[in-house]
């Protein structure tokens, strides 16, 4: 089928896959600089966390809120302003001189994240047509995202070591903006909405509140105890607040998550897919930095040239991943990078200990990354099959919530198994403990691995492989329109269109 590409969709390309490699580095830029941020600005060891915490409350609480406004707002106006409030908090972070204001600033960035993310994400899916070409933006968004979760350690290492830890801030401000006023020129402007909907408020407060909350719990149970007074307190507010949620979205009349979009078989089997793989492998990067910090006691800079082979392993695996969904579906795909990351991992797991270095578990970064590069490209190929262009905002905000709860379950649950059996050691014995602590919980997540694969076998099988048959270009302005209906595709009204 011939289609109409604006030539400015490569540049539009560009700056969606730096902007998610901005969001992708601010994950785990800050951890090698923490120890530095607590010494200069009187942190206790209870509330250094916050500078991490903060920052994956707020994401996680405000992803849907910022997938929806993306549908509702524009996604272009959507994807600026997440930016501009990456630029003005970062700025913001790196001035700081008091624990308050650096905590205000990862919340605030956080918010950025969780608006940035979605908005990202549907504009590819909006502006490339499903098949071919969307796969091949989706790998280099992805390669960008998955490779920025690595590179993020090793650019927080040089910076900090060279120029001190606001460093690792004052990086955005650049980034973020430069990529802010490019898509200004380049990605093709928001069109007009078909028809005029109204905000879901009531929604819109209940679900941002819930989840919150919810990501509140479940980040500060490992690290206050789950029997703490705002544990506690926390985790049935968010429960009330998402049972509410769930009722305002079944009879509202323009909810701010459309409950149709559950119907959607490959939506929700990548919902439980992202929970179970981030639940998973989303905690490997902080047990290497165990592994290699506080085990083998490298630098920062060693450290973060550390994580420099599973960051090209990761951005190869990405682009197999998008010539294999291509050539096959999602489906197989999936389980054909879940299988190399079990592998991968299981290796790694291997050379877990306080006796070796760093070569033992190269083997297993390799086998790793590559697995982990295809399974986050078929992931996000499959998450945007079938959803309407008008609802990819908030399908976007819906997968990638649960993506930021499982890896907050996850970590939570593995820190606490693997730190079940320091408490009292020092020396040499605290440090074979952790190491040994460590190599369960990589362990744990390979054999958690293949769950996710069971979750795969849900997708439908003609998905995303014959997604380019379904769906055409219309008009020059960017964007395509759903011609016919897809495997995948629920039927919607002329005026949702």
């Amino acid at each position: 089928m011939n289609t109409y590409r604006p030539p400015r969709l490569g540049w539009s390309l560009v700056m969606l896959a730096m902007a998610q490699l901005i969001f992708a580095l601010d994950v785990y830029i800050v951890y090698v600089a923490l120890p530095d941020i607590g010494a200069e600005l009187g942190f206790s060891s209870q509330t250094l966390q916050w500078v991490v915490g903060a920052y994956a409350v707020f994401a996680g609480g405000f992803l849907l809120l910022g997938g929806r406004a993306a549908d509702l707002l524009g996604r272009r106006r959507i994807f600026v302003t997440a930016l501009a409030l990456y630029a003005v908090s970062s700025l913001a972070g790196g001035l700081a001189r008091s624990p308050e204001v650096i905590i205000a600033a990862r919340a605030v960035q956080g918010i950025g994240a969780a608006f940035l993310f979605p908005s990202t994400l549907s504009l590819i899916n909006t502006l490339f047509e499903e098949g071919p070409r969307r796969n091949k933006a989706l790998a280099a968004w992805s390669g960008a995202g998955a490779s920025g979760l690595t590179l993020g350690s090793l650019l927080g290492g040089i910076l900090t070591q060279t120029f001190g830890w606001s460093a690792v801030f004052f990086v955005n401000v650049p980034l973020a903006g430069i990529v802010a006023l490019a898509a200004l020129f380049v990605i093709p402007r928001d069109r007009p909405q078909a028809a005029r909907r109204r905000f879901d408020l009531p929604g819109a407060v209940t679900v941002t509140g819930g989840a919150t909350l919810l990501v509140y719990a479940l980040v500060q149970g490992p690290e206050l105890g789950w029997t703490s007074a705002s544990v506690l307190a926390a985790m049935p507010l968010a429960v009330a607040l998402l049972a509410m949620f769930a009722l305002v979205e079944l009879r509202g009349a323009d909810p701010l998550m459309p409950p149709r979009l559950l119907r959607n078989r490959s939506l929700v089997a990548v919902m439980a897919i992202t929970f179970i793989f981030m639940g998973t492998l989303g905690g490997l990067p902080y047990f290497l930095t165990v592994l290699f910090q506080d085990v083998h006691g490298f630098t920062t800079l060693e450290t973060g040239l550390a994580f420099l082979v599973p960051a090209v392993a990761i951005a190869t695996g990405t682009q197999v991943g998008e010539r294999v969904t291509t050539r096959l579906e999602s489906r197989t795909t999936l389980l054909i990078g879940i299988g190399i990351s079990v592998v991968g991992t299981a290796l790694i797991a291997l050379g877990y200990d306080d006796s070796s270095r760093y070569l033992p578990i190269v083997p297993g970064l390799i086998v790793m990354g590559v697995g982990q590069g295809i399974t986050w490209t078929s992931m996000w190929i499959a998450a945007g099959s079938g959803v309407a262009p008008h609802e990819q905002g908030v399908a976007s905000g819906m997968a990638s919530t649960t993506l930021n709860v499982g890896n907050a379950v996850g970590l939570g649950i593995l820190i606490a198994i693997a730190n079940a059996g320091t408490r009292g050691l020092t020396g040499g014995a605290l440090r074979a403990e952790v190491a040994a602590g460590g190599r369960t919980a990589v362990l744990l997540g390979a054999l958690g691995l293949p769950i996710a694969a069971g979750a795969a076998f849900a997708l439908p099988r003609s998905c995303s492989h014959a997604g380019a048959l379904y769906q055409s270009r219309a008009g020059v302005d960017g964007h395509f329109a759903v011609t016919q209906r897809g495997p995948c595709y629920e039927e919607h009204s002329e005026a949702e269109r």
